[in-house]
C-alpha cells in the first residue's frame, strides 16, 4: 500500500466512468424523459438501479475472483464458461456495442446535417471510415485514444452539463403522454430499460481493467483491493447517475419538440433547439470522438479475448474479423440495432445478474456447484422465454404457464425461480456433502 495514495483512487474511479460513459449512456436516458413523462422520477429510479448499481456491483464480484467473469462461469461448468464469456464479448463487441457507437457518432454528427438528402449511402460510407480509422488504431496501439479520452471525458461533461442547465430555462416545463409501458410500473420499466446500456455486462470485462490499475501500484491484499474497487466504483456511479438524471430530465423537456425514433435523434434537436448550429455541431464532434474511443477499446478488447482463448490465429486477424462484423451490424441502424438487442439483453442479463450475485454470497453457501446450476438454470429458463416474446415469437400456452409466476408480467419472473434453484441446489449439496462426509472414515478404514 506504500505507492497507493487516495487520489488513485479518484483517478481510477474516473478511468472507470471514462469506460463506461459510451453511446447507450447518452441515448437511453432522454428517450426515457420523453416517454415516462410525470412518472420520470420512479422509472430513472429503475434505471440507476441497473444503469448505476449493477455494474457496481459487478466490479465489486469481479475484484472477488480470480480470473474474473472465466472463472466465476466456472463455478457452473467449464462449457458454461466460455459460452457465456464469448456471448459477453460478442454482445458488448460486434454485435451491439460497437455497432451502436458508430451509429450514435452518425445520427450526431453527420446525419442532422444532412436534412432530408440522409440516406443508407451516407451511413455505409460514415461507418466504413469510421471502422477503417478504429482498426488502423487497433492495430497502431499509441497514447492518442488516452490522450483523447481523458480530455474529451470532461469536455464532454461539460458540454452535457450546459446543453441540460440551459434547456431547463429555455425548453417548456410540461412533461408529455405517459407511454403506455411506464404507465402502470414505471419502476420495473425503468429497470429493464437499464439493460440497454450494456454496462452490467461490459463491467465483466471492465473490472479487470479497475484491478489491473489497483495492483499496478503493489497492493496485493485481494480483501484490500475489493474495497479500494468499491470506492473507485462509488466515484464513477455517482457520476453515471448525475449524468442519467441529467440526461432524463432533458428529454422531459423534449415532449413538445416532435417525435423521434430513438435518444440519439432527441439529443441533437435539443442541442440545435438550445444552441443554434453551433452547438449541435459541437455535440455531434465530441460525441463522435467519445463513440470512436470507445469502439477502439472494445474492438482491441474483445480481439484479445478471442486471440487468448485461440491462441493459434493471432491478434491481427480477430481484430479484422471484430471491424468487418461491426461495420456490416451498423449499417441496420441505430434503431435496428437497438430492437435486435433487446431480446438478446433480456435472455443474457438475467443470467448475469444471478452469477454476480451468487459470486457475491459465495462464502455464505460454500460455492457449492449445485446452487449455481440450480439458480443459472431455471433463471435460463424463464429468460429463454422473455427473450423469445421480445423478438414477437409467441407460445400462449408457455405464457399462460409462466404468468402465474411472482412479477413475470413485469419482466422479471426470473427472480424466484432463481431463488428456488439456488435453495434446492444448496439443500442438495448439503446432502451429498453429508453422505459423503459420513462415508469418509469407513473409506480410510
Amino acid at each position: 500500500m506504500e505507492n497507493y495514495r487516495k487520489k488513485d483512487t479518484l483517478f481510477i474511479g474516473l478511468m472507470l466512468f471514462a469506460l463506461f460513459f459510451g453511446a447507450g449512456n447518452l441515448i437511453f436516458p432522454p428517450f426515457l424523459g420523453i416517454m415516462a413523462g410525470d412518472n420520470f422520477w420512479p422509472a430513472i429510479i429503475g434505471f440507476v438501479l441497473t444503469g448505476v448499481g449493477l455494474p457496481l456491483i459487478t466490479v465489486v464480484a469481479i475484484a472477488g475472483v480470480k480470473d474474473g467473469v472465466q472463472e466465476m462461469g466456472q463455478r457452473v461448468h467449464p462449457v458454461f464458461a466460455i459460452v457465456f464469456t464469448v456471448m459477453v464479448y460478442l454482445a458488448i463487441g460486434p454485435f451491439f456495442g460497437i455497432p451502436r457507437g458508430a451509429n450514435v457518432a452518425y445520427e450526431m454528427s453527420l446525419k442532422p446535417l444532412l436534412g432530408q438528402s440522409d440516406g443508407p449511402l451516407y451511413l455505409w460510407a460514415f461507418s466504413f471510415v469510421f471502422f477503417a480509422l478504429v482498426f488502423w488504431v487497433c492495430l497502431n496501439p499509441s497514447k492518442l485514444v488516452d490522450r483523447i479520452g481523458t480530455v474529451l471525458t470532461p469536455i464532454m461533461l461539460i458540454a452535457i452539463a450546459l446543453l441540460v442547465i440551459v434547456s431547463l430555462f429555455k425548453l417548456g416545463s410540461g412533461t408529455g403522454e405517459i407511454a403506455e409501458k411506464f404507465a402502470s410500473s414505471p419502476v420495473t420499466t425503468g429497470f429493464l430499460e437499464g439493460y440497454l446500456t450494456m454496462d452490467t455486462i461490459a463491467a465483466l470485462a471492465f473490472g479487470i481493467i479497475v484491478i489491473t490499475a489497483i495492483k499496478q501500484k503493489q497492493v496485493t491484499d485481494r480483501k484490500i483491493i475489493t474495497r479500494l474497487t468499491l470506492k473507485a466504483g462509488l466515484i464513477a456511479g455517482l457520476g453515471l447517475t448525475l449524468v442519467y438524471v441529467s440526461l432524463g430530465l432533458l428529454g422531459t423537456k423534449m415532449a413538445g419538440a416532435g417525435t423521434f425514433e430513438n435518444g440519439g435523434q432527441l439529443l441533437t434537436v435539443a442541442a440545435k433547439t438550445v444552441f443554434g448550429y453551433p452547438g449541435m455541431i459541437l455535440l455531434g464532434i465530441i460525441v463522435t470522438l467519445a463513440c470512436f474511443t470507445t469502439c477502439v477499446g472494445l474492438v482491441s478488447a474483445t480481439a484479445q479475448y478471442f486471440a487468448t482463448i485461440m491462441p493459434k490465429v493471432p491478434y491481427k486477424t480477430f481484430t479484422t474479423i471484430v471491424t468487418l462484423v461491426s461495420f456490416l451490424f451498423a449499417n441496420l441502424g441505430l434503431t435496428q440495432i437497438i430492437s435486435i438487442s433487446v431480446p438478446v439483453l433480456v435472455t443474457i442479463y438475467p443470467v448475469t445478474i444471478v452469477l454476480i450475485v451468487l459470486s457475491l454470497l459465495h462464502p455464505l453457501f460454500g460455492g457449492g456447484r449445485s446452487v449455481y446450476v440450480g439458480a443459472i438454470f431455471l433463471a435460463l429458463l424463464i429468460s429463454i422465454a422473455d427473450g423469445l416474446k421480445a423478438m414477437g415469437i409467441r407460445i400462449h400456452e408457455l405464457e399462460s404457464l409462466l404468468g402465474n409466476l411472482p412479477l413475470y408480467a413485469e419482466g422479471m419472473g426470473w427472480l424466484v425461480p432463481a431463488l428456488i434453484g439456488a435453495i434446492v441446489g444448496f439443500v442438495a449439496d448439503k446432502l451429498i456433502f453429508s453422505r459423503l462426509e459420513r462415508r469418509q472414515p469407513a473409506a480410510d478404514n
